[in-house]
């Protein structure tokens, strides 16, 4: 997409606070980029910690892709830095309702336009307790079905290492790395031309949260659980903070691993 000036400049200024920053803090091994698609394309990363949008921006903007998050609507409210947020055109989310839908159009429009659309599809930070993806969302599918444009699966893992999950302070030292593994586009052709029904959606959901898994076994050098973690079996809310609530649970699940 074709930045606007004002979007640019933004850009321009958020980058020269935050890169510094963030390479201070993290070395980087970035892997698979030559896998970003040149025209619009859906980012859809696992989410650990807060600070997963700051290192998933690094490294799409340092490889001339500047990102456009779905982001709560509330953080559009925060003096300047919602200003900042409108001004490099990142898109307000409500959860529910005309204004999720409405945020979706806004997503479609960047996309059309040659633009990434960066979604944590997991909604929120993961409720798995060892940081796993969990059952995610619909919405990256059905854009992605709306629009047709390339759904590219991204895992990435350390910056939780800097700032841990629900965390209050940054964990400075020793230096950590900023692991990034860009996947192949999720193939979601079998849905094309289906009804865009709560059965489509959640089907071309899961396929894609597997691919992030299996990205992010990779990087990490383990298998994930048989069993992706649904916080709705464990009593957890939706979005928000949640405690130590189930997170045990696991163990006890037939066939469950630690």
């Amino acid at each position: 997409m074709s930045e606007t000036l004002t979007a640019r400049a933004t850009f321009a200024f958020l980058a020269g606070v935050l890169r510094p920053i963030m390479n201070a803090l993290m070395s980087k091994d970035w892997v698979g980029l030559e896998k970003l698609p040149e025209g619009g394309f859906i980012a859809v990363p696992n989410h650990c910690t807060e600070l997963d949008p700051v290192a998933v921006g690094h490294m799409l903007y340092s490889n001339k892709r500047p990102p456009h998050f779905l982001a709560k609507a509330g953080l559009f409210d925060v003096p300047v830095f919602g200003k900042l947020l409108r001004s490099c055109k990142q898109i307000p989310v409500e959860r529910t309702g005309v204004g999720a839908n409405g945020s979706l159009t806004v997503a479609q429009e960047v996309v059309d336009g040659g633009g990434s659309i960066v979604i944590f599809p997991e909604g929120t930070l993961t409720r798995d307790p060892d940081l796993w993806p969990m059952k995610g969302k619909t919405g990256a599918a059905r854009l992605a079905l709306q629009t047709g444009v390339p759904v590219v699966p991204i895992a990435q893992w350390g910056a939780h290492e800097v700032f841990p999950r629900y965390g209050k302070r940054l964990h400075v030292f020793p230096r950590k790395t900023s692991r990034v593994l860009v996947g192949d586009p999720v193939d979601l052709s079998e849905f094309q031309g289906q009804p865009m029904d709560k059965a489509t959606l959640a089907a071309a959901t899961e396929k894609i949260m597997d691919a992030i898994t299996v990205l992010l076994e990779e990087l990490r050098g383990e298998k994930a659980p048989e069993e992706r973690w649904d916080p709705a079996q464990h009593g957890q809310s939706a979005h928000g903070r949640v405690g130590d609530r189930g997170e045990n649970q696991r163990a006890t699940k037939p066939g469950a691993t630690e």
